[in-house]
Order: structure tokens, then sequence, then C-alpha cells
């Protein structure tokens, strides 16, 4: 019977893993194409920060509501206040931060203008 990764005592960092994927798929563009997402970073942070901060306080809203809870064997077991893991409060921070450098890829590589250059 072949060996599953969940089974070799790695199922609680599939969270993370999820996580860290998404980001490994988005970084390389920061230095690869320049885009200077992170480079700007009081702008990136003005611009998550919001988004993650309406995310959170909605999840805690339905974990306390008993509408939305987390598989504690995925997760890490590092639980933040309102029971929401670490790995849900990375998850609002680093999906958009991967959206922002996705769509600046494409506007690097096509050459469109934000209107702040």
């Amino acid at each position: 019977m072949p060996r599953r990764w969940a089974s070799d005592g790695l199922r609680h960092l599939t969270y993370l893993f999820v996580v860290g994927g998404c980001l490994a798929g988005a970084l390389w563009l920061e230095p690869l194409l320049r885009v200077g997402v992170l480079r700007r970073w009081r702008r990136l942070l003005l611009t998550v920060l919001p988004v993650a901060l309406v995310f959170v306080g909605w999840d805690l809203a339905a974990i306390a509501a008993g509408h939305w809870d987390f598989d504690p064997a995925q997760t890490t077991g590092i639980v933040l206040p309102g029971r929401l893991p670490l790995e849900e409060l990375l998850f609002f921070l680093v999906v958009p931060v991967c959206a922002i450098l996705g769509f600046e890829a494409v506007r690097t590589v096509l050459k469109w203008k934000a209107g702040d250059e």
C-alpha cells in the first residue's frame, strides 16, 4: 500500500502547506519581473490589512456562532483569540499579496498603465 503524506505525521501542516504553496507560486514574480509590490510595502499594507481585518472579523463571528470551524488535525494547533487558527490569518494576508503580485506581473508584462507611475 502506498504511503500518503497525510499519514506521515505532516497532516497537521496541511493548511500551512497550502498557504505556503500560494506564496511560493507568486513570490518569484517580484524579483523576476521586478513588479515592485514588496518594495512599496506601505502601499501593500494599506491594501491588504483592511481586507484582512474584515475577513478575520467575519470568520470570528462565524466561529462564535458555530457556523464555521477548522479541522484541528490539519492545522498546527496555534490558535489565536476567538479560536482562529494562525493559518487562517496567514491565508487572509498571503492570498491578497499573491493576487496583487499576479496582477502587477500581468500589468508589467502587458505594459498597462495604472495611473500612479
